[in-house]
């Protein structure tokens, strides 16, 4: 997937952990553990929102975009 979510990171640098976030945020702690370990598959924006609230910081600081790697070949061919 194209999209990395980096809630791990952001709770690293503002130094707070998942039981507080949790509370913060009013999301069970198995539903934010699946969020700060990238393994969800969508994230409602009242949650991102809820959760930038908390941790002060912007969704770009959350979430992060990688192009996805491909051929060569599939490349050339897009292009023309």
């Amino acid at each position: 997937m194209a999209i990395i979510l980096r809630l791990d990171r952001m709770m690293a640098d503002r130094k707070i952990s998942l039981n507080e976030l949790s509370e913060k945020v009013g999301i069970a702690n198995v539903n934010l553990s699946k969020i700060k370990t990238g393994k969800v598959s969508a994230i409602r924006f009242s949650t991102l929102n809820a959760i930038c609230e908390a941790l002060d910081c912007q969704p770009g600081d959350i979430l992060e975009f990688r192009r996805e790697e491909t051929d060569e070949g599939e490349e050339y061919a897009r292009k023309r």
